[in-house]
Formats: structure tokens, sequence, C-alpha cells
């Protein structure tokens, strides 16, 4: 995959991400150091850092797993790495969006579901249980 299409296909995920993250309950989009950090909250949280599709680097998103087996599966993501800042210390995660064997768009949305439910207020989590099985 060249340069650029590799770009696309990040963005894209970027786009498919940020889409997924503000469609939980109560999440609300935040650019607290500036407009090319883009971070998505509930209850004035961080669940998902998103940065931005605009700078040199490839596109990427930080999110907060505790659970051992999904940090796992992140941690062995290409270019995947403990979140700097030391938040990685607490179970977040940094993970490149593109690029050979990038994680796919589901795969990205479960882990920011998971980052969600991990900082989400209980009544938040029920909203979004209520809401998943409605949809069974």
């Amino acid at each position: 995959m060249d340069g650029r299409r590799c770009m696309r296909s990040g963005v894209h995920k970027w786009e498919a991400v940020r889409e997924f993250a503000l469609g939980l309950p109560e999440a609300f989009e935040d650019h607290p150091w500036g407009p090319e950090d883009c971070v998505v909250k509930v209850n004035k949280k961080i669940f998902v850092f998103l940065g931005n599709t605009d700078g040199p680097g490839q596109p990427g998103l930080s999110v907060k797993l505790k659970d051992e087996a999904l940090h796992g599966h992140a941690m062995a993501a290409p270019g995947a790495e403990p979140t700097g800042y030391g938040l990685g210390r607490s179970g977040w995660v940094s993970v490149p969006l593109a690029g050979k064997g990038a994680p796919s768009v589901q795969v990205l949305c479960e882990w920011v579901e998971e980052s969600y439910r991990t900082v989400a207020l209980k009544r938040h989590v029920k909203e979004l249980d209520a809401r998943i099985h409605a949809e069974d």
C-alpha cells in the first residue's frame, strides 16, 4: 500500500471511530489543547484520544483498556505502544490506524467501547447496554 492510500485508510478509520465514539451515550467531542487535538469524553472524562488527521504522521488513537486480553490484543497491533505522559501505566494504549496489520474499524470500535465503559458512570453503561439489547 503506497503512502497516500495508507493515509486515506487511516483517515477513513479515524472518521468511523470518531462517529462511533460520539454515538455513545452522552459522549461529546472536545479540543482541550487546541484544534489539533481531538478527544471524546463522557462525564468530563476522556475515553479516547483521537489527535487529528491533518498532521504529517499517520492518524492514531489512544484508549484505556483495563481488560488484560483486550490490552494485550491492542499492544500486539503493529506500532502500538503504551500511551505517553505516564498514561500507559494506567492501561492506556496508543495504536496507529493505518499500515500493514492495522486493526479494523470493528476492532477499534470494540476498544473504544471498552474504554468508554471504563470511565463512564454506571447509568451511561446501563443506557449503552439497553441500546445494544434493543438492537438484538
